[in-house]
């Protein structure tokens, strides 16, 4: 996916810079021509001399000395670039960015480029969760440019949450993954086309559709203060909406709460219930091509939702529910001919025995099956581990991998359905 691609590494000052190094390498290695810009606060973690000896290129360190191979120095490094990667994103780098300030090579780049702009932010927790920077980043992904969210793990400063920069070989993925949808076809370094399960991946033949996906879980209140809701994070369904926008589709995302920003370029809409989605879903559905129901919705509420807080008065509480409308099963009875629906299947035995039954039973045209009792498939995990189940009978089992990954899969084999 990235040979001959012209990737702008942008490297900020943060303590995960030391890890482009081996991003470089990586990405070097996949045959991209790598550039690399050093701010003045990366040159703290790693040394031009590193740089430039794995990228094989020079290594840009400021808009004042003289920049070799380059015809305009200010600007050539911007329109050279078939992407710019900021990778680790300091909280300095995305509030200037946001401010439109250009006072740095890196900067400047930024607010001169057309390219895709893709960040990773790195910093610690606080800082990232702090409102300003929270705002700093929605700016810019409504600007266009795409968030590659930061992991949970140790960090530097020695406290655990949010905040670590993605592993090399996961940044080198979201490339990868983003080349294969903008490409119109898939081929190997070698020129070939590849025969493994991204063979002929959907490319921009999704544009023009109009793609309604539903992601995260559904809350059904119980009192003002509690709710009955299930462990889905909504990745899956995110993923999907931003590779489908990515590859074109006029994408609308219906996402119950969820701590993922929307992707950019997709219409948004957060809801709370099974009810509030069901409405918001069927308004739009006629208008649609194509919907992809990732959502894990409740299947009951609670009948008499108590209008002050349920004290704890007693040893026990009981709770009566009520079954909730069935979305994706009303959708299958007014299915078009021209409409693709494809469900999802979360389960925890009998899989396959208990898609099948949901595929014939919602009319569907396609279900995403997957045991979430598998170790790193299923609720809140990058990864993923499914089968695909199609109305001819048909089973395609993939082998685990990102959900990034398996959204582009899983859009290719609707494009194929609709063949």
């Amino acid at each position: 996916m990235l040979n001959g691609k012209k990737i702008v590494l942008g490297v900020t000052g943060g303590i995960a810079a030391y890890k482009c190094v081996d991003l470089a390498s990586r990405l070097r290695k996949q045959g991209a021509e790598v550039h690399v810009i050093l701010t003045r606060g990366a040159q703290n973690f790693v040394t031009e001399t590193a740089m430039r000896e794995i990228s094989g290129n020079p290594v840009v360190t400021s808009m004042w000395g003289e920049i070799h191979n380059y015809d305009v120095e200010h600007i050539a490094l911007a329109n050279l670039a078939d992407v710019v990667l900021i990778a680790p994103a300091t909280a300095n780098v995305l509030a200037k960015a946001a401010a439109g300030i250009a006072d740095d090579m890196l900067t400047t780049t930024v607010l001169a480029t057309r390219a895709p702009i893709f960040f990773a932010p790195a910093m610690n927790s606080n800082m990232y969760e702090n409102p300003v920077t929270q705002q700093n980043i929605t700016t810019l992904q409504q600007r266009g440019w795409q968030l590659i969210e930061p992991a949970n793990g140790h960090l530097a400063c020695g406290t655990s949450g949010i905040g670590r920069m993605p592993e090399p070989a996961e940044l080198v993925e979201v490339l990868e993954n983003y080349f294969a949808g903008a490409d119109d076809s898939v081929e190997s370094a070698d020129g070939n086309t590849m025969d493994n399960t991204m063979d002929n991946t959907t490319d921009n033949t999704m544009q023009g559709l109009k793609i309604l996906v539903t992601a995260a879980g559904t809350r059904e209140p119980i009192d003002p203060v509690r709710y009955i809701g299930n462990r889905s994070s909504g990745k899956m369904g995110y993923a999907i909406a931003e590779a489908a926008a990515s590859l074109g589709a006029e994408v609308t995302l219906v996402s119950g709460p969820s701590a993922l920003q929307p992707p950019a370029g997709v219409e948004f809409f957060g809801v709370e219930s099974a009810r509030e989605m069901r409405q918001l879903v069927q308004e739009r559905f006629p208008a649609c091509d194509i919907v992809i129901k990732a959502a894990a919705v409740a299947d009951y509420r609670v009948k008499n939702v108590s209008d002050q807080k349920i004290k704890k008065n007693d040893a026990e509480l009981t709770l009566v529910l009520e079954k909730n409308p069935d979305i994706l099963k009303e959708l299958g009875e007014m299915k078009k001919p021209h409409q693709t629906l494809v469900g999802f299947a979360a389960e925890t035995q009998n899989l396959l025995q208990y898609a099948k039954g949901k595929l014939e039973k919602k009319n569907l045209d396609m279900i995403v099956a997957n045991d979430v009792s598998k170790p790193q498939a299923g609720f809140n995990v990058d990864t993923n581990l499914i089968k695909l189940l199609k109305r001819d009978g048909s089973i395609e089992e993939l082998p685990l991998m990102s959900k990034k990954e398996l959204a582009y899969i899983i859009l290719d084999r609707v494009m194929k359905l609709r063949m």
